[in-house]
């Protein structure tokens, strides 16, 4: 009787391609194929540690399609790595989806730990770390996103959002707006080049912003 594979769900640098772990880079060497949120992003982390894999796509806008396929060959008794652009699949990336269907499938599955962009962010923002929530993008949506942030004024723990370098001084705004004048933790690029850390009130990150613009990928620490 022929078992079934396993899906690998594996952890990948959030920036800097040291940090990926000995047995993140044995799994992807030993699996059928790997299944990579932009196929060409994980190639570059492959080819610096010589591994020669197949590789197939599964993102936002083909993972329904996908998912189905995916989950045949696991059943077939493939085994695959999942691998998301960037820190742990699953987290505010397409690949919960083929998660929660490996899991509805009775499908076996493997954690392979590593890198996580949002507790980088906490644990070097000097917020108080027994506690926090993770929000994620909020919407590109003014009046939903301010909803959300209403929502959140008051919370008492550490509050962290992703957003992207188009939308982050209209989160700024939508911020001081609701949630007033505060200091908060602004993260960039964490361990890449130009990784950057600003601990300041929004005002100021704000007028810092009206000079510069914005680049690259931001955490918010509030």
């Amino acid at each position: 009787m022929q078992t079934t594979g396993a899906l690998y769900i594996v952890s990948t640098p959030i920036g800097n391609l040291e940090d990926i772990t000995l047995r993140a880079l044995r799994t992807l060497k030993e699996v059928d194929l790997i299944a990579a949120e932009d196929t060409r992003h994980t190639k570059i982390l492959l080819d610096k540690y010589n591994i020669r894999k197949k590789l197939i796509s599964f993102y936002s806008y083909n993972r329904l399609k996908r998912k189905d396929e995916i989950i045949g060959l696991l059943k077939e008794g493939r085994n695959i790595a999942l691998v998301s652009d960037a820190g742990t699949p699953g987290i505010s990336d397409p690949g919960f989806s083929l998660i929660k269907s490996a899991i509805e499938s009775r499908l076996p599955l493997t954690p392979i730990p590593g890198p996580t962009a949002l507790i980088t962010a906490l644990v070097i923002s000097g917020k108080p770390t027994d506690k926090f929530v993770f929000e994620g993008f909020l919407s590109n949506k003014s009046s939903k996103r301010r909803r959300r942030l209403e929502f959140l004024k008051d919370e008492e723990r550490a509050i962290i959002i992703y957003e992207s370098c188009h939308r982050i001084t209209k989160l700024l705004k939508d911020i001081s707006d609701i949630m007033g004048d505060r200091e908060i933790v602004l993260t960039r690029e964490l361990t890449k080049k130009f990784e950057e850390v600003k601990r300041e009130r929004v005002s100021a990150l704000l007028e810092y912003f009206s000079g510069v613009r914005p680049r690259g990928e931001f955490i918010v620490v509030i």
